[in-house]
């Protein structure tokens, strides 16, 4: 399957297609208050919003209505309140209601070491997930994180990539350090797979912030996920 993880150009000189193996499961999950509670999967999130999804039934929210309910991710919670920006099927988009109170707890919510604290090594998994042949190593902690490493054909590293909220950065050999945003995200279904379609906005220039979230993550990474000698591979190109 060549085609996973490969990038697919478009008309803009400055946004770009990728296609990635979508990994069944997720902990990171969304009850909803009220009577009719409901409990969604967080497809994807960040310190301002969240885009739900409901596996199955329905639900009764629309455009424009609030919403509040408790985030849980591993060991960690969150009570949020927001409102509906958008409704498309069984997904829902929701934007947060942001105070002082609540940005700090949203970030310690996101933070890198409850990332860590639920990373799981896809590459190790059989549970149905085709991994590329030259991906060497999938990190995956639930909607907000994942971490790609790619090899040559001859084992060397080639290129990785991380997969922060709705930021990412990325090396490749002879090309060196991208940074920019997730733009959009969509579910591509087939008889045989499921994958998902990201769309990224480059940078014009690297996002030092980014690239030092990226070090965090990469600092907190232990060695039963990547090993020592690839780990500082990649805090090398990280620090070019």
């Amino acid at each position: 399957m060549d085609r996973h993880l490969n990038l697919i150009k478009t008309d803009f000189e400055q946004t770009e297609k990728r296609i990635f193996p979508r990994f069944p499961f997720n902990y990171l999950t969304f009850k909803s208050s009220g009577s009719d509670s409901l409990v969604f999967e967080i497809k994807d999130i960040s310190f301002t919003g969240m885009q739900l999804s409901l596996k199955d039934g329905g639900h009764s929210f629309t455009a424009g209505s609030d919403i509040s309910g408790t985030l849980h991710w591993q060991k960690a919670s969150l009570d949020a309140v927001g409102k509906v920006k958008w409704v498309s099927g069984k997904r829902v988009g929701v934007e947060f209601k942001v105070d002082d109170t609540f940005e700090k707890n949203v970030q310690n919510f996101l933070s890198v070491e409850n990332m860590v604290d639920s990373l799981r090594p896809i590459h190790e998994f059989s549970a149905g997930v085709e991994v590329p042949a030259n991906l060497k190593y999938w990190l995956r902690a639930d909607g907000p994180f994942e971490v790609f490493v790619w090899r040559h054909n001859d084992g060397e590293l080639s290129r990785f990539q991380f997969l922060m909220m709705e930021r990412f950065v990325e090396w490749e050999d002879g090309v060196g350090i991208r940074t920019g945003r997730i733009i959009s995200k969509r579910d591509l279904d087939t008889p045989l797979i499921t994958e998902d379609e990201l769309v990224f906005s480059l940078d014009e220039s690297v996002n030092t912030a980014a690239v030092e979230f990226a070090q965090d993550i990469l600092s907190n990474i232990g060695p039963e996920f990547i090993p020592q000698e690839a780990n500082d591979f990649l805090k090398l190109k990280l620090n070019s």
